[in-house]
């Protein structure tokens, strides 16, 4: 599903050339849930940035559902990105003037749904999330929780091949972050890819595998604790 093949990202200006990727090279296959960790400034955003085509890199290869995207244009990524990604950021990113339901809509608007199939499937997926009871609430009347349920709603609603999380438990308590945990890792069951940044050993502990970046290179690549024990139980 995605591919890159000594991945590259250099930020310049008159006096500084910043290296934020450094050849990186790996996989993640349809249905695999991945953690990518490291310290602040190793890269993960960057990396993130590139996986959900909203920047291309400085060299390397980028293949995106069997495509060669790494030179495609801003509007090729577009396409591209709002049919096949959806995203789940740690602030959030909700819009305050706009109903819960008006904000998981948006997607199936800009795709060009009617307003029948918008309002099925914005209500199977309220009623999925288990926050259908504040539909008609705004962001501000919601919990920090509640808040990033509706950010998942949101992501899943056009029904993407990929979530991509940038430390969706970052704003949250522990009690929250682990209802968003779940949600995701139940997504994930029913076969949606999740790519997910995190600073979190616990968070990290859901995936399947981790990718581990320093300065901008992969130091190692390991399947999750968690999931090596319940894959041994299971056996």
């Amino acid at each position: 599903m995605i591919k890159t093949v000594e991945l590259s990202k250099v930020f310049r200006t008159e006096e500084v050339e910043t290296t934020a990727l450094n050849q990186v090279s790996f996989e993640i296959r349809e249905g695999e849930f991945v953690a990518v960790m490291g310290p602040s400034g190793c890269g993960k955003s960057t990396l993130l940035n590139i996986l959900g085509l909203l920047d291309n890199p400085s060299g390397g290869q980028y293949h995106f559902l069997d495509e060669q995207v790494a030179n495609y244009t801003e509007k090729q990524r577009a396409n591209l990105r709002k049919r096949n990604i959806g995203f789940v950021f740690q602030n959030f990113n909700l819009i305050d003037e706009l109903s819960v339901f008006e904000n998981v809509e948006l997607p199936l608007i800009y795709l060009g749904y009617s307003a029948s199939e918008r309002k099925q499937r914005v209500e199977e997926v309220l009623e999925q999330m288990q926050i259908m009871h504040r539909r008609n609430h705004f962001p501000l009347q919601l919990s920090g929780g509640q808040q990033q349920r509706v950010a998942v709603c949101r992501a899943v609603v056009a029904k993407p091949h990929i979530i991509l999380a940038d430390e969706p438990t970052g704003n949250l308590d522990s009690t929250h972050g682990d209802e968003v945990m779940h949600l995701l890792e139940e997504l994930n069951k029913n076969g949606t890819t999740i790519i997910m940044v995190t600073h979190s050993q616990r968070d990290a502990s859901y995936a399947q595998r981790i990718i581990r970046l320093f300065d901008g290179q992969i130091v190692t690549e390991d399947k999750s604790t968690e999931f090596v024990l319940t894959a041994a139980a299971a056996q």
